[in-house]
Formats: C-alpha cells, sequence, structure tokens
C-alpha cells in the first residue's frame, strides 16, 4: 500500500470511486478537478493505490490560522477493513500538523457509523450536527474536531519553573 499526491490522470478512478460509494451526492469532475488545481489554497489530495490499482483517496484544506478541514475521504467497499482509510486519516492529520494547525474539522453523515468510529479511534470528537448538509438527501453531518498539540518552539514548552529554594538568588 502506498499513499501519494491526487493528480489529474487519477480523476477516472476517483469518479468511479465515488460514484459507487456516494450515488447523488458524489463531486463530480468539474469539482474534484478544481480541488485538485486549488494546492495554492491550502489543498492536499492523497491517493492510496495497491499494486497500481487505486483503492481510496482523502482530501485536506488549510488555508492558514491554525484549522484544517478534511473535505472528502473515501476507500473501495471491497478493500474496508483493511485499514486504508486509518492510514489516509492519519496522513491527512500529519499534514495539517506539519502545516502548524491546531485543530481538524469533519463532517459525517449522522447515519454513517463505521466512518464516525474511524474518527473517533482517531480522537475526533463530537461538537454539532449542521441540518441538512448532505444534498440532494438533505441529510445532517455530525461536526467532530480533532485538537492537535500545539507546536514546541526552541525545544522548550514554555518558561522554566523557579526551585523554591534558590528563590533568594544564592548557591544551593
Amino acid at each position: 500500500m502506498a499513499l501519494r499526491a491526487m493528480t489529474h490522470p487519477d480523476l477516472p478512478s476517483v469518479l468511479r470511486l465515488e460514484a459507487a460509494l456516494f450515488g447523488d451526492e458524489a463531486w463530480s469532475e468539474a469539482m474534484l478537478a478544481s480541488e485538485l488545481d486549488g494546492a495554492a489554497s491550502g489543498r492536499h489530495y492523497l491517493v492510496a493505490e495497491d499494486a497500481g490499482e487505486l483503492v481510496g483517496y482523502a482530501g485536506l484544506l488549510s488555508p492558514g490560522g491554525g484549522q484544517a478541514d478534511v473535505l472528502t475521504m473515501a476507500v473501495a467497499q471491497e478493500r474496508w477493513g483493511q485499514r486504508i482509510g486509518a492510514l489516509l486519516l492519519d496522513a491527512l492529520v500529519a499534514e495539517a500538523a506539519q502545516r502548524g494547525c491546531t485543530d481538524v474539522f469533519l463532517e459525517v453523515r449522522v447515519d454513517y457509523e463505521r466512518a464516525q468510529r474511524l474518527y473517533r479511534s482517531r480522537g475526533f470528537g463530537e461538537i454539532g450536527i449542521r441540518r441538512g448538509y448532505y444534498q440532494p438527501s438533505g441529510m445532517d453531518a455530525l461536526v467532530m474536531r480533532l485538537s492537535l498539540p500545539r507546536a514546541r518552539r526552541f525545544g522548550f514548552a514554555g518558561p522554566r519553573r523557579r526551585d523554591p529554594k534558590s528563590a533568594a538568588g544564592g548557591p544551593r
């Protein structure tokens, strides 16, 4: 299994997965192409390949300001249970951390327990509901957030504590 950056030649395979997994709510080719062209605006898309076959993909938006959003994630149904989703999600979270983000958000269908279990297993917690988020079905979305540790600067976490025994400033 290998992860790599998604490219335009991947779009036919991604579109097949989109249609198979999301039906009427699948992203169009134009939407996906536009997302790939938006790398300069903080977008980051990956594909998972196994023996030359595209078996999953995921996307992240982190335009700055410390926040990232998982935009999409999918794994071929016949490959469910093989940890591909976890691999993709971990790679997106690592990318968000590398970009200095302190929070990662995502939306997931309220009726998609399998994905919710994955997100919870990686530390995401529920923070709200977006009513009617998914179209055309009108299904609600559960909003989840993962807080990332803040990056340490200059090799130490904060101010040093003074030893109370040396408060007078003399030798110990």
